[in-house]
């Protein structure tokens, strides 16, 4: 089996704030550098329903309503975070070489790495403290080359991280 290179991951989270917002959809997908998917994961993460109806309010939740929605009706169906995080370190076992370390990739995956250090530990030290964030291309793209990539805001995990990934590949099409 080839192994993977990238961990592309998506968090849905209640809010932007780590201190108090939650995890409560995650996402991954393995791919090797060439951005061929080897294997998805997906998950939802039991949150408290008080939590969500207190933090997911306000004009961005109000423009996103149908995803907030969505998130709200499947939360009843979610899984511990701790249960989460041991599938994802099974994920990597399963598509990633211990030889080799495991690089994060996504768009602004650095807010993602806050929640993934505050509320999942384990998959925090087995993770590479280098990162492939999309969005810095986009700056670079939109700013000096005046090119924009329009990419579907589903505000779900996997429809996420697939965008990114659509994303990457478009930005690389222009050092062929």
């Amino acid at each position: 089996m080839k192994k993977a290179k990238l961990l592309w991951i998506d968090l849905e989270m209640t809010g932007l704030d780590p201190e108090q917002d939650k995890i409560c959809e995650v996402a991954a997908i393995a791919t090797d550098m060439e951005l061929n998917q080897i294997a998805t994961y997906e998950a939802v993460v039991k949150v408290s329903d008080e939590l969500m109806k207190d933090r997911m309010v306000g004009e961005f939740w109000e423009k996103n309503s149908a995803s907030r929605d969505a998130l709200i009706a499947q939360n009843a169906s979610g899984k511990p975070i701790a249960e989460v995080e041991q599938e994802l370190l099974t994920f990597i076992n399963q598509n990633f070489s211990s030889k080799h370390p495991v690089y994060l990739a996504g768009n602004s995956i650095h807010q993602d790495r806050k929640f993934i250090e505050r509320e999942m530990p384990e998959l925090n030290k087995r993770l590479h403290y280098r990162m492939l964030d999309v969005s810095a291309w986009k700056i670079y793209f939109e700013n000096a080359l005046d090119k924009k990539f329009i990419k579907p805001e589903n505000h779900r995990a996997l429809d996420d991280i697939n965008g990114s990934i659509e994303e990457l590949k478009w930005y690389l099409t222009f050092l062929k």
